[in-house]
């Protein structure tokens, strides 16, 4: 697979999981890739290992979302260590499961700060730096359509937002050449939601498929939207929930 022979992209908090899968799958598409990490070098390391035996530049890079300038600072030091910038896909993010009454405002701030001003700032700096065909991609929630249980108000509301944020970029950046998408994803086998969890029966439940998907499962939705075969996809989210939200 060749579909991304010649770009360079950034997927941030890419050193376990969802994040992982798809920068590893870029990187078999061709890319370049440059990951960032909050906390586990070791394991932000191992990923840029297997991106490198693929073939393809790599780099893991620390960076905290929930610092201010930390999102716009990786996507500089990603152009100054590749040349370049094609493809930005945000996707780390945090949550916490609660009673409304009880979450904090430090908590609220923290998850608005990871989940949505990093996705923000990160794309205003990539999409200084993009040139046509530059490709947008923020890892949401299903959750910002459907909230089957108590406790994910202050995360659903924050997936929520990146709807908004990626409509309005699309318009901004459209007649630019560059695309904005948002893929939602459903349950998915990580360690931070394992398919063999507490809760995974009752997730399993909801589903049309009655299975969880894997890292992979997304990260091949990011391949296409990051190729030039969805070149006249922007603006939209895509959900990929195993039949979650139906």
């Amino acid at each position: 697979m060749s579909r991304l022979s010649g770009k360079v992209a950034l997927v941030t908090g890419a050193s376990r999981g969802i994040g992982a899968a798809i920068a590893l799958r870029l990187a078999r598409e061709g890319a370049d890739v440059a990951i960032t990490y909050a906390s586990s070098p070791d394991k932000a390391e191992a990923v840029a290992g297997e991106l490198r035996a693929t073939g393809r530049r790599a780099v893991a890079l620390r960076s905290d979302s929930a610092e201010p300038h930390a999102p716009a600072q990786a996507v500089a030091r990603v152009v100054e260590e590749f040349g370049r910038l094609d493809i930005l896909v945000s996707n780390a993010g945090i949550g916490y499961w609660k009673a409304l009454e009880d979450f904090t405002v430090e908590e609220f701030d923290r998850v608005m700060a990871v989940n949505v001003r990093a996705a923000f700032t990160g794309a205003q700096a990539a999409a200084a730096r993009m040139g046509q065909g530059g490709r947008i991609i923020t890892i949401g929630s299903c959750n910002a359509d459907r909230v089957p249980a108590p406790g994910s108000t202050l995360y659903a509301m924050s997936k929520s937002a990146l709807i908004g944020l990626t409509k309005g970029m699309a318009r901004d950046l459209g007649p630019r050449g560059i695309t904005a998408n948002l893929v939602q994803p459903g349950p998915i086998d990580t360690d931070m939601n394992p398919a063999d969890g507490d809760r995974a029966d009752g997730l399993r439940a909801l589903m049309a498929l009655g299975h969880y998907g894997e890292g992979e499962d997304v990260a091949g939705l990011v391949a296409y939207l990051a190729s030039a075969e969805s070149r006249f996809v922007t603006g939209t989210a895509l959900t990929i929930d195993g039949g979650y939200n139906i």
